[in-house]
């Protein structure tokens, strides 16, 4: 599994002070015994994830591809072209009419007839 980038100076960090905490249990115990396998491990592990950084950092010094380099480079669709069927029932098929659309003038004109009608009918007296 990849390590996360940001982990990996926390990961040597922490392996660091591991690795230095079993060499000294070793040196304690006596200078001249061989490292155990957890001190190997961690050998190990540490160079596993300073070579990890080395490679990360090598990777980011080369050339990345500019803005303009990734705006002319970026794909777009080509059109498909239509089927040919619906080319033909489209071209058979009647057209509709527009609906009949009344204009602003016309609007306020029926508006105006409908107020001045209502002003001269004559008035209801109220229901008791």
């Amino acid at each position: 599994m990849p390590i996360r980038t940001a982990s990996l100076t926390k990961r040597i960090s922490e392996n660091g002070q591991a690795l230095h905490r079993a060499m000294m249990r070793r040196e304690t115990a006596g200078a001249d015994q061989p490292p155990s396998e957890t001190e190997l491990a961690l050998i190990e592990e540490r160079r596993q994830l300073k070579e990890e950084r080395e490679k990360r950092h090598a990777q980011a010094l080369l050339p990345r591809p500019s803005a303009l380099e990734r705006l002319v480079r970026t794909h777009h669709a080509q059109a498909k072209d239509k089927p040919k069927a619906k080319d033909d029932a489209h071209a058979a098929k009647e057209t509709k009419k527009p609906k009949a659309r009344r204009t602003r003038a016309e609007k306020h004109a029926e508006k105006a007839a409908a107020l001045e009608a209502a002003r001269r009918s004559p008035k209801k007296p109220p229901a008791k």
